[in-house]
């Protein structure tokens, strides 16, 4: 079964296997090995969407990942829908069913085209900056909603996707990008010489531009044929990995490239549980990039019209699809190539009406009118017709209008290096005046371009090119190039490469005729023109002003053409003016490709400790504190959280309570320098902390504010066990590998992690040492021996031990470590003996409570990222006579003790019984229209009897007994400033 616009045979499809699907609901039939783009195109559908801000009619550009107009979505069924998918990439199957985008009611009629047709003057590049300045706070409630209303692609599912992603991670030897003759010509090489080779490629059949050669041979034998030999014998190949229908979208640091493969939207029906995408993480010693080129297109009046394609990529759905774009094309050139596009095009029944060239006779001209071609020379472009589909183009030749009638415009503009992924990997690019394009120039990785990405066109060029890649990656990689021959190739027309850039010579005014250059954001030569006269120079910020580059396509087709406008109307060189940066990923990638197997339970992991079950089953209820669960209080008997804590804080006080410290961090700092290294990061001295000894340590960020705190103890001479607050693990330990691995690389330290190693049990209140004392042995636990801030090695139930004498309590404390398959164990032995001293198990909410008596700070809490030690009451921690440390020469800027900083202080309500709101600000009696701080720790004191709260205050220290005001709704609240010690402030209980 053909369809009207189908060659008779020709192309890679299956004739003998049609595929029924529909697009906007109208039953449409194509070949199985066709895309979306190619089975409409066959069926003589050009309209496929609309613009995003004009809503104009759009129709398929390219053929490939450059298309900007054709994206569609794609529903499998209620709960699988996929937007902005490139029908130019997407395969079709059996009952696809695909939609367009960004229209209503309907893509022939849409309502919001009066955006072009009355409103386009009124819309011009950066018109929301000008226009909706007024009435003032207009743009959030009256105009943002109804210009994202009107502009926009997709519209994103509402349902959770039910498909399987997976994700893996390979290293390869040479990691070739691109199945193009130049890269399968490098894959050759380097596979010959023993090396893992992967090949990748981002369609579903590789071979790049020989898939659609004609009239062509290499080595003798037919391109296609020579293709699929070459393809079979890498493929049966141990040490080669092909994977087709694999895009690199990212390329990043030391040789790391992001691959997405997709592996089940070709399938109509997939089998259940079968991944969809896999995302491939490959660390590779060598990099070969073969991306090809991108062929450009040309900025004429009315060039979006549907209808009006690239050239190349009419040839494309000729060769490889058998289809034909239309009846009778006008092809509009700038490039050589428009003549083999041409001649082919004729060969297949396509009328070709005209040759339009802009530029002075070439002798491929003269050639194509000696085969009958009607060639016209120095030609200006006017204009087109057509509403839904273009259907004549007006141009000036030998002084002589003409409007040409045809159903297909065809734009042949050159061909433009594809250096996206070469411009990722931190190359330098160059400009080559030649052919008017960038190319790679100095690597940034290991790495090297070969073929049309590099400049090297021809196919004779990119297999030898592609050929001495394969060999020199494979050298650098430590293997030995085994020098096979070099593939030849005959018959290609060698087109070359550069072209055309920016506008084309026309007599129509571009200050007022819709020229576009970027088609999906509706970006027009205008619009370019009037950003660099509104004084925008950088490409970077034309980019912003116009979003020209910033449509799906990442600026494929617009950039070129954007600098060229914009070293038109400045007067400067594309070279002075720049490229703007190239970004990952190369094209869009799906989150779930990104997310693989992390969603749900395992996109936010609950971490709990090994006493969880327990406090459960105890009737805890708890609290999310970072990727932890942790009990926050333990109710009885229909008891709130109020009365809960009440008690438990009574106990502690009073007898003894036990709690789970587990999900605190733990790292091992260990080597002959590490108290150097401590040292050199915490605020505090370490060089002389004893052995056995602990100490409360301060970290900063470099810019002098605290990061996070924690109590560190010394093991040995030289190895410390350091805490951090249970949020900061990570980050402690990264910043720690920072600075050892880039500032202080001299240094012999070795950290690990330990936090999962531990489980920590603190055992707190006036009873802890009697709980304790019959449970452990290696150690005398009385205050003589082992003092508050002590740590050592001992046994406790019999397993190994790690205890500090520590509190955050205020009272008499200890944090029993034992290893966490034990943790459980412990935990029951230490309850068992301590009920009959009392115990009862206390959560976080009391820990809050006991430690805010005591005036202890919590990082995040009483810290906000803007607090330095002084500020919270910590300048004692940090070592006078030291040199430097983390943050020190910051905490000397003269902002930083400035006497009306923010600092910490307590407040006492003058109503006892009122307990502040966290986060509530405070104000001066005296100047009550300006906030002076804000509360960060509130609670009611049962050990006191009333309310007490913690304060950050401008100036804290210097107001003590004043009265601040805290406004509330209900009228503002008085409290005095006090010491922010609410509790046994001499320390008596924590030394007892």
């Amino acid at each position: 079964m053909t369809s009207s616009f189908r060659t008779a045979s020709g192309g890679r499809v299956d004739r003998d296997r049609p595929v029924n699907f529909t697009f906007d609901g109208k039953a449409y039939v194509g070949l199985h090995g066709d895309t979306l783009a190619s089975a409409l195109l066959a069926n003589g559908v050009h309209l496929v969407g609309r613009s995003f801000k004009y809503h104009r009619p759009r129709g398929i550009v390219g053929s490939g990942a450059d298309e900007p107009n054709a994206l569609v979505g794609v529903r499998r069924d209620a709960a699988r829908y996929t937007p902005n998918l490139l029908a130019t990439q997407v395969e079709l199957y059996d009952g696809l069913a695909a939609v367009s985008q960004n229209r209503y009611p309907s893509l022939e009629y849409d309502c919001m085209a009066v955006n072009d047709t009355l409103l386009g003057r009124f819309i011009p590049a950066g018109f929301y900056y000008k226009t909706f300045m007024w009435p003032k706070g207009a743009w959030d409630k009256l105009y943002e909603p109804r210009i994202r209303k009107a502009a926009g692609l997709g519209v994103a599912p509402t349902a959770p996707d039910p498909d399987v992603y997976t994700q893996r991670y390979a290293h390869a030897d040479i990691l070739v990008i691109g199945a193009g003759p130049a890269g399968i010509a490098a894959a050759q090489q380097a596979a010959a010489s023993g090396a893992r080779v992967i090949l990748a490629d981002d369609r579903p059949a590789m071979g790049g531009s020989l898939l659609a050669a004609a009239d062509t041979t290499v080595d003798g034998e037919d391109a296609r044929a020579w293709l699929r030999g070459s393809l079979a014998a890498l493929a049966a190949l141990s040490n080669v990995t092909m994977l087709p229908r694999t895009i690199a979208f990212g390329y990043y640091p030391h040789n790391w490239i992001g691959l997405a493969e997709k592996l089940t939207d070709h399938l109509p029906y997939p089998a259940s549980g079968q991944p969809r995408e896999r995302l491939w993480q490959v660390r590779a010693r060598q990099v070969v990039i073969a991306a090809g080129s991108i062929e450009r297109p040309l900025v004429f009046p009315d060039n979006d019209r549907p209808g009006i394609m690239l050239a190349d990529a009419a040839r494309t759905y000729l060769q490889e699809y058998g289809v034909m774009v239309g009846r009778k094309a006008v092809i509009v050139a700038a490039h050589d190539s428009a003549y083999r596009v041409a001649h082919e095009l004729r060969a297949a029944g396509i009328e070709i009406a005209a040759i339009v060239d802009i530029r002075s006779p070439v002798p491929a001209a003269q050639s194509a009118r000696d085969a009958g071609l009607r060639v016209l020379c120095d030609a200006k472009v006017e204009g087109t017709r057509g509403r839904l589909r273009v259907s004549a183009i007006t141009i000036t030749a030998d002084g002589k209008r003409e409007t040409l009638a045809c159903d297909t415009v065809l734009m042949a503009g050159g061909f433009t290096p594809s250096v996206h992924l070469f411009s990722q990997s931190r190359g330098k690019l160059v400009w080559d005046e030649a052919i008017q394009a960038y190319l790679p120039g100095e690597s940034g990785e290991a790495e090297r371009s070969a073929g049309a990405c590099r400049g090297r066109f021809a196919l004779s060029e990119a297999l030898a090119d592609g050929a001495e890649a394969g060999r020199s990656a494979a050298r650098d990689a430590g293997f030995s190039p085994m020098d096979l021959p070099i593939p030849s190739a005959q018959g290609a027309r060698a087109c070359g490469g550069g072209g055309h850039i920016g506008a084309v010579p026309t007599g129509a005014d571009l200050s007022r005729a819709k020229a576009f250059v970027d088609w999906q954001n509706d970006v027009t030569a205008r619009d370019i023109a009037l950003a660099a006269r509104e004084g925008f120079l950088s490409i970077e910020h034309v980019k912003r002003y116009t979003t020209t580059g910033m449509a799906t396509d990442q600026g494929k087709l617009s950039n070129i053409n954007a600098l060229g406008i914009v070293s038109n109307v400045t007067g400067r060189s594309i070279p002075e003016i720049g490229l703007t940066t190239f970004r990952a990923p190369y094209t869009p990638v799906t989150f779930g490709t990104l997310a693989g197997k992390a969603r749900g339970d395992l996109f936010d992991p609950m971490r709990v400790t090994a006493i969880h079950d327990w406090a459960a089953e105890h009737g805890a209820v708890f609290e999310d504190v970072g990727n932890w669960k942790r009990a926050r209080y333990f109710p009885r008997h229909g008891e709130d959280m109020h009365a809960a804590v009440g008690r438990e804080c009574l106990q502690v006080r009073n007898q003894v309570g036990i709690f789970d410290a587990s999900t605190l961090g733990k790292i091992e700092v260990v080597g002959p320098d590490a108290a150097e290294f401590m040292n050199r990061f915490y605020v505090n001295a370490w060089l002389k902390l004893g052995v056995g000894r602990c100490r409360y340590g301060v970290l900063l960020r470099e810019d002098g504010f605290v990061l996070d705190d924690g109590v560190v103890g010394r093991l040995a001479p030289d190895r410390f066990h350091v805490t951090t607050t249970t949020g900061g693990a990570a980050r402690v330990l990264a910043m720690m590998e920072d600075y050892l691995q880039t500032e202080w690389s001299d240094l012999k330290v070795w950290l690990t992690s330990t936090t999962e190693q531990w489980s920590v049990i603190a055992v707190q209140g006036p009873k802890a040492r009697a709980v304790l004392a019959p449970l452990v042995t290696g150690i005398d636990l009385s205050a003589e021996a082992f003092p508050h801030m002590s740590i050592a090695d001992a046994q406790i139930c019999g397993v190994p031990m790690r205890l500090m004498r520590v509190s955050f309590t205020g009272e008499l404390g200890f944090e029993v470590n034992v290893p966490s398959g034990h943790g459980r164990m412990v935990w029951e032995a230490i309850w068992e003996c301590g009920r009959s001293n009392g115990m009862l198990a206390y959560g976080t909410e009391t820990m809050h409570v006991l430690r805010a008596e005591k005036g202890f700070i919590i990082i995040g809490q009483e810290t906000d990222g803007t607090v330095t030690p002084d500020d919270a009451g910590l300048g004692w921690a940090i070592g006078k006579a030291k040199p430097d440390f983390v943050g020190k020469r910051s905490l000397a800027r003269p902002a930083m003790i400035a006497p009306d900083r923010k600092q910490l202080v307590g407040l006492l309500t003058h109503d006892a019984a009122t307990v502040l709101e966290e986060g509530a600000q405070i104000t001066d009696p005296l100047d009550p229209r300006a906030a002076i701080g804000h509360v960060t720790s509130a609670y009611h004191s049962v050990a006191l009897g009333r309310s007490i709260a913690l304060a950050l205050v401008r100036g804290g220290r210097a107001r003590m007994g004043h009265t601040l005001h805290v406004p509330m709704p209900d009228g503002a609240i008085t409290a005095e400033v006090v010491q922010p010690v609410f509790l046994d402030p001499e320390g008596a209980r924590i030394h007892v």
